[in-house]
This record gives C-alpha cells, sequence and structure tokens, in this order.
C-alpha cells in the first residue's frame, strides 16, 4: 500500500480582513441629536478595532441632513462613490430610518450595492441583506421609515406654525448684520454701518451692480460666498428685518414626498411680526427705498440702456474684435470694430439695441422655465468631478476623523457645562481652543480638497439658483441689472447671439 506524507505549507497564507464602511447619520442641529451623531461615530470607531475578520475602511457621517433625499447628503453620496470604485466589501449601519426614509431611494441603492456585491447590515432590525433572498422586508419597513418621516414633518412644520401665529418664534438663521448672545438677538456694529451705507448709496442714486462692485473692491465680506452680487443687494434692501420686522414662511414645504420647497403666493398663512429684532434701518428709509426699486423696475430699456450697458460685453466670433456703439439716426446700433473701420474684413453685421434686448429677454425667460435642468444639473457635475477628484485621499480622511474627535470633545463639555460639573469661564474658554482647532483643520481641508476656480463657478451657479428661486415673473422689458449682474460677454455670429452667463453657462439665441 502507498504511503502517503502530508507536507504542511511553508507559507502561511494571510486572512484578507473584509473591509467594511459605517453610515451614521442625525437629522437635525440639535443638541440630543448631535450627541446620538457622536455617539454612533465612537461607537463604529471602536467596533472593528479588535476585529480579526473586517477592518474599517472609513466613517461616513452626515450631520443635520435630511435623510429624505439623497442628493442632500454629501457623506451618503462619498459613501457609494467609494463603493462604486470598489473600496468597500460591507456598509453598518443603526438602522432604516438613518439610511434613508424614502422607500424609492432605499431600494434604488440597496439593488446598486447588491449588483456590486456589497452587503449591508442594519442592526436596529437585524437584517442583512447578505441573507435577504428578496426586497419585501426592506420595501416594508422602508415604506414606514418614510410614513415615520412625513409624520416627524407634519408635527415640526405644525408646532413652528404656532409658534410664528403666536409671535415667539425663533429664525434659526439670522440677516446679514445680527447675531445671537445668550440667546439674545444683537446688532453687529462692524456690519451695520455697512447696511446703513447700502441702502444710503441706493437712495444717492447709485445701482445695486456699482454697489457691489464698490464693496468687492473695498474687501467687505459678504453674506455667503466670497464676492458681493447685485442679487445681494436687492436681498438686503427688500428684507424687511433691518426695520426690525419679520415676515414668516416666505417659502413652506410640501407635505408627501419627495419634500419640496415652494415660495409661498397664497396657498398658506404668512406671519407679519413687528419689533422681533432690534431696527437698523427707519422705517422711512426704507419705504423710500423700496418705491425707488419699483420705479426704476418699471422705466423703459430706453431709459436705462442708451448709457453703454454692451461696452466691452459683445465679441465677434468672426474676427474676435469688440463691437461698437453707433447712433444711425437716433437708432442706436453695436458694431464689429473691424467691420466698422473696414467692411471688406469682416463680414459681421450691425446689431441693433433692440434685437440684443429681447434676445437676452428671451434667453432669460428660457431659463427661468428649465434653470432647475441647467442650472443644478451643472452644479451636480461639477461637484461630482470634485468629488472623484479628491475623494479617495487619506489625508483627507485623517482629517475627517479629527474635525469628529474635537467635535465630540465640545459635546462632552456643553453636557459637564449643562450638568454643573463645569463653570461657565472655563467652558468658554475651553470650547474656544476647540472651535479653533477645527477651524484650522477645516482651512486645511479646503486646501486639500477645493480649487479657487471651482469654488467660485460653484458659488456663481449657487447664486444664480438662488435668483431664479426668489423670481417669480416672466422678464417682460429689458433690465439693465439684471442683465450686468448676470452676463459675463455676449459672442456674436451671422445668425445667433451666444450667452456666457456666470457659471460658465452658455446659452445661443437666434437673431
Amino acid at each position: 500500500m502507498a504511503t502517503i506524507t502530508v507536507i504542511q505549507p511553508s507559507i502561511m497564507t494571510e486572512t484578507v480582513k473584509r473591509r467594511v464602511a459605517a453610515y451614521c447619520r442625525v437629522s437635525s442641529s440639535s443638541e440630543d441629536q448631535l450627541n446620538s451623531y457622536q455617539a454612533q461615530l465612537t461607537y463604529y470607531s471602536h467596533k472593528f478595532e479588535e476585529s480579526d475578520t473586517e477592518e474599517l475602511v472609513d466613517l461616513y457621517a452626515d450631520e443635520g441632513i435630511t435623510g429624505t433625499r439623497d442628493d442632500k447628503r454629501d457623506e451618503f453620496q462619498r459613501l457609494m462613490k467609494d463603493c462604486r470604485r470598489g473600496k468597500i466589501d460591507r456598509i453598518y449601519t443603526k438602522s432604516i430610518s438613518r439610511f434613508a426614509r424614502n422607500t424609492k431611494d432605499c431600494l434604488k441603492n440597496l439593488r446598486e450595492l447588491k449588483a456590486l456585491g456589497i452587503t449591508v447590515f442594519f442592526e436596529k432590525e437585524n437584517i442583512d441583506t447578505a441573507n435577504m433572498t428578496d426586497e419585501i422586508m426592506i420595501t416594508i419597513l422602508g415604506g414606514l421609515a418614510q410614513e415615520e418621516s412625513v409624520s416627524i414633518s407634519q408635527n415640526t412644520k405644525w408646532a413652528i406654525r404656532k409658534k410664528m401665529a403666536s409671535g415667539t418664534y425663533n429664525a434659526p438663521h439670522l440677516p446679514y448684520g445680527y447675531y445671537r448672545k445668550d440667546g439674545e438677538i444683537q446688532v453687529d456694529d462692524s456690519l451695520k454701518e455697512v447696511i446703513k451705507n447700502i441702502f444710503s448709496d441706493y437712495l444717492s442714486g447709485e445701482g445695486m451692480t456699482a454697489i457691489a462692485n464698490e464693496l468687492n473692491l473695498k474687501e467687505i465680506e459678504p453674506p455667503i460666498g466670497k464676492r458681493w452680487y447685485m442679487s445681494t443687494i436687492r436681498y438686503i434692501l427688500t428684507n424687511e428685518r433691518y426695520i426690525g420686522d419679520a415676515l414668516f414662511q416666505k417659502k413652506y414645504s410640501t407635505d408627501t414626498f419627495p419634500f419640496e420647497k415652494k415660495r409661498n403666493k397664497g396657498e398658506l398663512d404668512q406671519y407679519y411680526i413687528q419689533g422681533i429684532l432690534p431696527q437698523i434701518i427707519p422705517q422711512s428709509i426704507f419705504n423710500k427705498v423700496n418705491c425707488l426699486i419699483s420705479e426704476r423696475k418699471d422705466k423703459t430699456s430706453t431709459n436705462c440702456t442708451s448709457t453703454y450697458m454692451y461696452t466691452s460685453k459683445i465679441k465677434c466670433k468672426l474676427c474676435g474684435c469688440s463691437y461698437r456703439r453707433k447712433n444711425y439716426n437716433g437708432q442706436i446700433y453695436w458694431v464689429c470694430k473691424t467691420h466698422n473701420e473696414k467692411a471688406a474684413n469682416c463680414n459681421a453685421t450691425p446689431l441693433s439695441e433692440k434685437q440684443l434686448n429681447d434676445a437676452f429677454i428671451k434667453v432669460f425667460n428660457k431659463l427661468l422655465h428649465h434653470y432647475k435642468i441647467i442650472l443644478i444639473n451643472a452644479y451636480d457635475l461639477l461637484q461630482e468631478l470634485k468629488c472623484k477628484k479628491y475623494g479617495g485621499s487619506v489625508q483627507v480622511i485623517d482629517i475627517h476623523k479629527e474635525i469628529a474627535k474635537l467635535r465630540e470633545q465640545n459635546h462632552v463639555i456643553a453636557r459637564l457645562r449643562t450638568k454643573g460639573f463645569m463653570d461657565e469661564g472655563k467652558y468658554q474658554e475651553q470650547t474656544k481652543e476647540l472651535n479653533n482647532k477645527i477651524r484650522k483643520l477645516q482651512a486645511e481641508l479646503k486646501k486639500l480638497t477645493r480649487s479657487d476656480d471651482e469654488d467660485d463657478v460653484l458659488e456663481q451657479l449657487d447664486m444664480l439658483v438662488d435668483y431664479f428661486e426668489k423670481r417669480e415673473q416672466l422678464m417682460v422689458s429689458f433690465e439693465p441689472e439684471t442683465f450686468d449682474s448676470m452676463v459675463d460677454k455676449i459672442t456674436a455670429n451671422q445668425n445667433d447671439l451666444t450667452f456666457h452667463l456666470l457659471g460658465g453657462i452658455e446659452l445661443k439665441e437666434k437673431i
């Protein structure tokens, strides 16, 4: 009989650990919810430290973000992108309601993950998609989570409206020039003069764009973004908060999925509360400014556009030269400089100012009708390109983790102060130190993950979206300030004009 000798392997194969990710989310920024958020981060950070079979790739955590819309959750989108790149084998999350409160999105994402070979474990429901034969249980639980979201939304809106009706509602965000201290609304003295000057300059005859340009030259920090725009000035000039009053429920959220923000045009009650903030601008000045805004809006285009609105804005597609303003028997035309000097050198035809005005009106109204498709898609695509460019950096992940630890320390000392274990002075000292560290890390993060050019474009697209969301009516007659703040240049061809707008948007219109 043959003798069999077993030869043991001389090289032991190393067990390959399964790469796991944890997703955490809380749906508000209240202290209790933030404690829950930090608890989830801490739990998952320690869960896999000593595991022999699994290793934590990354933590993905959305703080104070709704679960009803995937596109509102930056960290969730980053998680899905890393899954598509093959960086993750399994996902852990607290519950289905943390993962999604929209059944449709929940199923869509789970199907995609299943196709990628990635499993998801929901700890609260003890559901593991690795053991699922169908999607019935997920559909039921996802539906319950969606109903929970609707219920929470309705209860929250009811409570807020009750506070509005009683005059006790405190808006979470204060306008430019105000801040809260010990629960009281205060005026920022350094910004008070900026706001007063904006109103004064407009009454003295300066346009909104001119005021914005002057503030940019003085390098005065704007309410949002890096630059002042015409729309920023309009927001301040028309905001009743600066006379101490507040009109609540200018916008509202729909009651059904998907939740959408809409401008309140009479569908729901509005609440006008007087004396809710310290007054910066007298009522008489505010009224004069808003009357002047209405008067200027009602002026015909001929009173406003004859002052060289298109100077340096129009470029010839054929030869590249600028267009010059010409007056033929009282009619204003814009002519290619090369053609004007010698027609044989360029075949560009003159454009009447009315043609230019009418073309912009058409472009504006088309964009007003389709801005959600054009602008928001452009914003999302650019944001996605940024994520692809910077999403896989180990250094970025480490900074995110460090920021999370510092925020956890902030919440710990907040609880200590609340329970009386820390005095106010010590609390303020430690909070200031932690916040300074967080700001430095965030600044470092921006250097690693943000490009100035990309950020400027994203801000410009965001400003355009905000403007069109507030715009209610089509443009009937040419609006010079709108044109000046929105259009970088026009490229003129024989039969069409291309309008180059903020954010790199280009729209063509026939002439």
